[in-house]
């Protein structure tokens, strides 16, 4: 199930507006920060289930629910979100499957 959370085509719609990572500390760096595509699996996950942060199973998604709650509220600080929702309004606007009459 993990693989079919974020498929290759929504990742590589999404990977380039993700905001670039703060560099480590040379002294004392702690740990390696968890991959963005497993939080982003992670907030899938939870909005598909409806399971709380906690239950995120770590070891199916790759890492905890914890990072995978700090992940949105980060991306949401770059402008993540509305950049994201921008380009998939125009791909839809494209194939000619939005429909705003409804709206």
């Amino acid at each position: 199930m993990s693989d079919d959370l974020v498929p290759d085509d929504l990742w590589d719609r999404v990977a380039p507006l993700l905001p670039p990572r703060p560099p480590r500390r040379r002294r004392y760096p702690g740990r390696l920060p968890a991959d963005d595509r497993a939080a982003l699996r992670g907030i899938v996950y939870v909005l598909r289930t409806g399971v709380t942060w906690a239950d995120v199973p770590t070891e199916m998604i790759g890492c905890s629910g914890v990072t995978c709650w700090r992940r949105p509220r980060d991306w949401t600080e770059a402008g993540l979100w509305p950049r994201l929702h921008e380009i998939l309004l125009a791909e839809l606007r494209k194939a000619g499957l939005l429909d705003m009459d409804d709206a």
